[in-house]
């Protein structure tokens, strides 16, 4: 803990882009009512943008059909919330990604390989192309056409298809969000208008790094990011920002299945050292991680909802109070 009188550890400029992911996929019937209420929430801490996060599923990596969970809400519900957060002066990007309901040892959604690759990319196109028609109706400004389908990425002529029919049908900007380990990968980001990243970097080489050594990797990550954005003339999103409050978090981010103690301090000096560290230009936003989840001191997950690392974020996104509680 800082001594009396001590300054506070410098923060960089706020992202343009600067919110949080709202997964969508409780099916929770009063869910236009409780996204209203994480919206209000994000508005006090100064934020920009929300990231609205849909679900398609598939029954394993072989598979060949994807569809809507069952839990993703009704066009007339994700519509009212898209409303919803443009009156608040919300910036909305919507994000459809896959999850497997068969899991088998090493595969998840990065590592698809389905048994007749023409019907499997016929039906994620009409994914995510429903997805655009309703963009286009409710005035999203911002649609990612997938989320870390690693072994895809190299198809190049499908992806870019995929694109042309998606911008027939949505106006606005165009993103893919690649993993933080696999993004030099993407053969179709030309065609894009921004480079989205799934940021899960190793922060840690212990469980109780400083601030100060965590912010040294985050400023390496960003300015590996930076040169390869640059090199495309593409600006970046941070699709995905996020830690655990579980002791040892730092060093794999992405392990969502890692069992210890909850520790708050070590997700609230994560999100210190990014604001610390960040460089702005060419990172355009910076989504965390995620807002779904209750969160509260006994919570072991992603969500910042009533830790420190909420009042963190408040600070580098000057929100006009230091620590507004959710």
């Amino acid at each position: 803990m800082a001594r009396a009188g001590a300054p506070k550890p410098r923060v960089g400029p706020s992202p343009k882009l600067r919110g949080a992911a709202l997964p969508l996929w409780s099916g929770r019937a009063d869910v236009v009512e409780w996204a209203k209420g994480r919206l209000d929430e994000l508005v006090t801490l100064n934020a920009t943008s929300v990231e609205l996060v849909v679900l398609g599923r598939q029954r394993d990596a072989t598979s060949v059909e994807v569809t809507r969970s069952p839990g993703a809400p009704s066009d007339a519900d994700l519509t009212q919330i898209i409303q919803a957060a443009s009156e608040r002066g919300l910036t909305v990007l919507l994000l459809p990604i896959l999850e497997l309901t068969q899991v088998s040892d090493g595969d998840w959604r990065g590592t698809l390989r389905p048994a007749d690759r023409e019907r499997w990319w016929a039906s994620y196109e009409r994914f995510v192309l429903g997805y655009a028609e309703l963009a286009q109706r409710a005035g999203v400004q911002w649609l990612g056409i997938g989320s870390e389908l690693g072994s895809t990425e190299g198809w190049r002529d499908r992806w870019y298809h995929l694109i042309s029919e998606t911008r027939r049908r949505f106006a606005g900007k165009l993103f893919y969000s690649a993993n933080w380990d696999h993004y030099t990968a993407v053969s179709f980001w030309p065609r894009l208008d921004a480079i989205g990243i799934s940021s899960y970097f190793t922060l840690a080489a212990g469980d109780d790094d400083s601030t100060a050594a965590m912010a040294q990797r985050w400023r390496g990550a960003q300015i590996a990011l930076a040169r390869y954005a640059d090199g495309l003339r593409l600006p970046l999103l941070l699709t995905e920002v996020g830690i655990p409050s579980r002791d040892g978090a730092a060093r794999a981010p992405w392990d969502y299945t890692r069992e210890g103690p909850v520790d708050l301090e070590e997700q609230r000096r994560a999100f210190a050292a990014l604001a610390a560290s960040f460089i702005g230009r060419p990172i355009l936003g910076v989504l965390v991680w995620e807002l779904a989840s209750d969160g509260g001191i006994a919570d072991a997950g992603y969500s910042p909802r009533g830790k420190p690392a909420w009042c963190a974020l408040a600070r580098w996104w000057r929100a006009a109070s230091p620590c507004p509680s959710p």
